[in-house]
């Protein structure tokens, strides 16, 4: 059962300096540094290898689980 879409968004270089490093960001946060993301993604996860690529999951209506 799908009930979310995943999604990535690649920040600049010079962003990534001041994402904080110890928490998931909110959308206000990530708004403010130029993101732009359907209404409803979530910051989900952290992956410390690449913490310049953030990553989003939007929850699905429930018309649309598979």
């Amino acid at each position: 059962l799908r009930t979310c879409r995943f999604k990535s968004y690649l920040l600049p270089p010079p962003i990534t300096s001041v994402l904080p490093k110890t928490h998931l960001i909110s959308e206000e946060e990530w708004r403010r540094l130029g993101v732009q993301q359907s209404l409803g993604c979530v910051h989900y996860m952290i992956h410390k290898p690449e913490p310049h690529i953030l990553l989003f999951r939007q929850p699905l209506p429930k018309a649309h689980h598979k």
